[in-house]
């Protein structure tokens, strides 16, 4: 369980803007574009499988931990419609320390619903599976791109989403093993 920002405009990248050019003619000069004020701020939920689910948060609210448990009380009910042969009594749970996953409301919500959380340490993007996996191909895929609503966005994201196979989420996973043991060799330091 992670978040993201999905932008109605995120400029491209200077590799994606490269272009072959013979020699003599200037470069074209680029200026740098900023990313527009228009995102929507995703809450997206996945296991090895696939994505189970989706959270667009609404325009002026904040994920606090009302917000959070309701979420992760969906996550519940999803995994018991979806996951009915896979589904225990215990679901081991990956989440960031963000401040709505920290307090004992949202701990004590976990541990009611049968989540057995993992320990994430705080600052560790190349431990979380959805910032090193899963993120950088959605935004890949918006980049450069101009939406003209949330919608939109929201449309473009889920065609993505949805086009990714089991074997796409199950690598994201599997990864995760390999840099928590280089992670541990290293005592801690960065890994990517």
């Amino acid at each position: 369980m992670y978040e993201t920002c999905l932008y109605h405009y995120d400029p491209e990248t200077k590799q994606q803007s490269m272009e072959w050019r013979h020699s003599g003619p200037p470069h074209p000069i680029k200026l740098r574009v900023l990313k527009s004020t228009g995102k929507v701020l995703a809450s997206i939920l996945w296991d090895q499988d696939g994505i189970l689910l989706i959270d667009y948060l609404p325009k002026g609210q904040t994920i606090n931990t009302q917000y959070y448990s309701s979420l992760l009380v969906q996550l519940k009910h999803i995994l018991k419609k979806k996951r009915r042969r896979k589904f225990t009594k215990w679901v081991l749970f990956l989440h960031d320390s963000a401040p709505a996953h920290r307090p004992l409301a949202t701990q004590k919500k976990l541990a009611y619903l049968g989540f057995q959380c993992l320990d994430h340490p705080p600052y560790t993007p190349d431990l979380a599976p959805s910032d090193y996996h899963l993120f950088p191909g959605l935004k890949k895929q918006l980049k450069g791109r101009h939406f003209s609503s949330d919608e939109e966005v929201i449309a473009a994201a889920t065609i993505w989403l949805d086009g990714q196979t089991s074997d796409f989420f199950l690598s994201g996973l599997q990864k995760l093993e390999q840099r928590a043991k280089k992670c541990i060799e290293l005592r801690g330091e960065y890994v990517e």
